[in-house]
């Protein structure tokens, strides 16, 4: 695509940007409502209608959900990138998460376990599929690509806001659960219409990406399409691709960290907003699912003065692996916060508001990193392999919520002293990698060449 590409779209984007924005916005509704209740229901006593887990065994299934969801995101490029073209990925990935989700919707475990299957499989096909779609709108030199994925990034995050308020609501409040015993349903089963929501959500998803397509003209069509308008050498990659695929590996040891912290408010988090959080508004009692929203809302605030920063700083704005560094530095002031936190809930159930705190310097951290990683790939693999790289990003990524699953199960509600033990060792590690990523920034630029 040329310099010039289409403004008629979104915020002066191509109009592509808008549709991808939707789909993304749909699936991530998804997968967040899901993901908001599927601890809290792994914990949950049988005669609640969970499924009574401990929590080392919520946690770790937690963390190797999510890293299965994010790890098949290579296969999901390679089969993008050799036959079926991102495009198409994508369709078939939407349609697999919806029967995972429906699955969920049956109180057994075959249905259970087998609809996690799905939904992991189907995250695999479209998740780094419609991000190397959203590249495919602008051309490697385009200015506004890093704006474009922010504002694509604020997309997954309104869907994100609306999961956990609906999917929480359907799944733990009273309110639901007395509508359903009043219509002869079972209350305990409120956790399966919360899955069934999330369901419902990705059928939006797939109506959106189907009836927009025409926005879309040739991006993700099929490798075979595409090979004839390509102009890039085949054959072996070349000294500086292979400089620029180390230069992204380096990126990604340090996003396993980042997401080893972050997906805490998926697993010890939620635990913890739901043992020792007051979940009250005056007299207005709300499931402890609801403050997952609180993450993606900050997003939408922020996404579009970081999309606006950037554009404006232009070639004075940080790079990327300098970008990386504060977003550590910034997830790692949030896990400085959950120390005294931790200490005060010694006392009893503590104020919401350190999660407010938390979770504002926590999207500090993400936009600073996540897009910018997004972005990054897409301009610095090489064209031919950039489905694959995209997988590996996402492969990191599965590394770091395996990670958040694991120091999860280290969550013990009566113990202060551990908490604080937990979320210190954790902020530490974040500071620590922010300094060394700091410090190595010049060399990885060296690496990027003029991708830098």
């Amino acid at each position: 695509m040329s310099h010039s590409a289409p403004t008629t779209g979104l915020a002066g984007h191509p109009p592509g940007l808008a549709t991808l924005f939707f789909v993304e916005m749909w699936e991530r509704f998804s997968y967040y409502g899901m993901r908001a209740i599927l601890v809290l229901y792994a914990v949950a006593l049988p005669a609640a209608g969970g499924l009574g887990m401990d929590v080392k065994a919520a946690a770790s299934l937690y963390g190797t959900y999510t890293m299965a969801v994010y790890i098949l995101s290579i296969p999901g490029g390679l089969i993008a990138d050799r036959w079926l073209g991102a495009r198409t990925a994508v369709l078939l990935g939407g349609i697999i998460i919806t029967l995972g989700q429906f699955a969920l919707t049956v109180s057994s475990l075959t249905f259970f376990y087998g609809g996690l299957s799905l939904i992991a499989i189907g995250t695999g096909l479209l998740k780094p599929n419609i991000s190397t779609m959203v590249g495919s709108l602008y051309s490697s030199t385009d200015p506004r690509r890093d704006s474009g994925f922010s504002l694509f990034y604020m997309g997954i995050n309104v869907g994100a806001v609306m999961a956990p308020l609906a999917c929480g609501f359907l799944a733990e409040s009273a309110a639901f659960k007395s509508f359903l015993a009043a219509r002869g349903f079972d209350p305990n089963m409120s956790w399966h219409w919360g899955f069934g929501a999330a369901g419902v959500g990705m059928i939006a998803g797939l109506c959106v990406y189907l009836l927009r397509s025409n926005t879309l003209a040739e991006v993700g069509s099929r490798p075979k399409a595409r090979a004839a308008a390509s102009t890039e050498p085949h054959g072996g990659l070349t000294r500086d691709e292979w400089k620029r695929i180390l230069a992204i590996l380096i990126l990604f040891t340090f996003t396993i960290m980042f997401w080893a912290a972050y997906e805490q408010k998926g697993a010890s988090l939620n635990l913890f907003a739901k043992e020792l959080v007051r979940t009250q508004l005056g007299s207005f009692e709300f499931p402890a699912s609801w403050l997952q929203s609180l993450t993606p809302f900050y997003v939408i605030i922020l996404a579009p003065i970081f999309a606006r920063m950037w554009i404006r700083m232009g070639s004075s704005q940080p790079s990327s692996p300098a970008k990386f560094a504060l977003g550590l530095a910034a997830i790692g002031i949030a896990f400085c916060i959950l120390i005294p936190a931790s200490a005060l809930t010694a006392s009893g159930k503590i104020s919401p508001l350190w999660l407010v705190a938390v979770y504002f310097f926590d999207v500090i951290g993400e936009m600073c990193l996540s897009p910018v990683g997004l972005s990054t790939v897409t301009k610095v693999a090489p064209v031919r392999l950039v489905g694959l790289m995209m997988g590996a990003w996402f492969f990191a990524t599965s590394l770091g919520n395996k990670l958040a699953g694991y120091l999860s199960g280290f969550f013990v509600a009566n113990e202060p002293s551990t908490l604080m033990s937990l979320y210190g060792g954790i902020a530490a590690m974040l500071l620590i990698s922010a300094a060394v990523l700091a410090f190595a920034t010049p060399a990885i630029r060296r690496l990027m060449g003029k991708a830098a």
